[in-house]
C-alpha cells in the first residue's frame, strides 16, 4: 500500500525529470554531443527561481529567468566547444565545475535555500500532489508541442542535419558550429527550467541538487527509446517517450526504496540501470546477427548454385 500511495508523487517527479531528460535528448540524440554541463545548469535553474521568488518576484518571471540562466550556461559550453576547439564532453565538465561556484554566489554563499509554501504560494508542491501532477503534465505537453513546431522549421531541420551528418550539413551551407551552440543553449535552458520546477516541488534548492542529473536524464532517454522506440516513430512521440522514461525510472526507484534499498545506493542503482538499457540494443543486434547468419548463408549457397 505504501508503494501505491507513493505513486502520484513518483509520477510527478518522473515528469519533472522527464522534462530535464528532453534537454538531454536534444544533445544526446539530435546533436550527437555528450554535454555534461546539465548537472550544473539544473542546479542553476533551481537557485535562480528560489532566489527570485523569495525576493518577491513573480513566479512566472522567475521561471523564465531560470530558463535564461540555463541558456547562458549552455552558451558557455557551446562557445568552449566550437570556438575554442575543446571537446564537448570536456567543455561540459568545465562549465559544470564553474557553475558550482556561480550557483553558490546566486544563493549568497549558502549551500541550501528554503522555499516555504506557507510564505510563497506556488503551483507545484508536495502539499498538493494531484494538482502538481496535472500542472507538470501540462508543462511537458506544451514543451513537446513547442519543440515539435520548432524542429519542423528550417532552423530545426538544420539542427537535426548537423547532428546527423556534419559533412553534408556543411556542404549545404549550414553553419554547424552555430547550430551546435543553439542546440546546447536550448538543451540547458530546458534543463534549468526543470530544475526550477523541482525546487518548487521539494520546497528548496541545493547547490548539489543537479549532481548525477546527467545519469537520470540518460536513463530516461534510453528507457523511453528501448521500450517505446519501435512504436513511437514521430518526433513528438519520441519526446513523449523520454518523459515516459523518466516516469518509469522514478516508479522503479520508488519500488526499490519500498523494498528496503538504502537511499545511499541509488546512484549505484541508477548507473546499473543505464548500463543495462544501453546494452539492450547491442545485445538485440548481436542476437539478430546470430540467428540470421545461418539463414543468409543458406540463401547465398542456394543463389550461387
Amino acid at each position: 500500500m505504501a508503494f501505491f500511495n507513493a505513486m502520484p508523487g513518483a509520477i510527478t517527479q518522473g515528469i519533472i525529470w522527464g522534462i530535464m531528460a528532453i534537454g538531454v535528448f536534444l544533445t544526446f540524440k539530435i546533436l550527437d554531443v555528450a554535454d555534461l554541463s546539465v548537472d550544473g545548469s539544473f542546479a542553476t535553474g533551481g537557485a535562480v527561481l528560489v532566489v527570485m521568488v523569495t525576493a518577491g518576484q513573480n513566479l512566472y518571471l522567475a521561471m523564465f529567468c531560470a530558463f535564461l540562466a540555463g541558456c547562458a550556461a549552455g552558451l558557455a559550453t557551446g562557445i568552449l566547444h566550437t570556438k575554442f576547439g575543446i571537446p564537448a564532453i570536456l567543455a561540459g565538465i568545465l562549465t559544470q565545475l564553474s557553475l558550482y561556484s556561480i550557483n553558490l554566489r546566486i544563493q549568497s554563499d549558502m549551500a541550501n535555500l528554503p522555499l516555504s509554501y506557507m510564505n510563497y504560494h506556488y503551483p507545484i508542491t508536495l502539499r498538493n500532489i494531484i494538482p502538481s501532477l496535472a500542472i507538470c503534465g501540462g508543462v511537458a505537453i506544451c514543451l513537446i508541442a513547442m519543440l515539435y513546431w520548432f524542429f519542423g522549421t528550417e532552423l530545426g531541420h538544420a539542427l537535426r542535419v548537423t547532428g546527423s551528418n556534419q559533412s553534408m550539413a556543411r556542404a549545404n551551407g549550414i553553419n554547424t558550429d552555430t547550430n551546435k551552440i543553439i542546440g546546447i543553449v536550448l538543451s540547458n535552458g530546458i534543463v534549468a527550467l526543470s530544475g526550477g520546477m523541482l525546487s518548487q516541488y521539494q520546497g528548496f534548492c541545493d547547490v548539489n541538487m543537479g549532481r548525477g542529473a546527467i545519469v537520470i536524464g540518460l536513463a530516461a532517454v534510453i528507457i523511453g527509446d528501448v521500450i517505446f522506440g519501435k512504436i513511437f516513430q514521430n518526433f513528438a512521440l519520441k519526446l513523449l517517450a523520454t518523459v515516459f522514461g523518466g516516469i518509469i525510472y522514478y516508479i522503479v526507484i520508488t519500488l526499490v526504496l519500498n523494498m528496503g534499498m538504502k537511499a545511499n545506493d541509488l546512484k549505484l542503482f541508477s548507473a546499473i540501470v543505464v548500463a543495462i538499457f544501453l546494452a539492450i540494443p547491442y545485445w538485440r543486434n548481436k542476437l539478430k546477427q546470430r540467428f540470421h547468419k545461418p539463414q543468409n548463408a543458406i540463401k547465398e549457397a542456394t543463389d550461387n548454385a
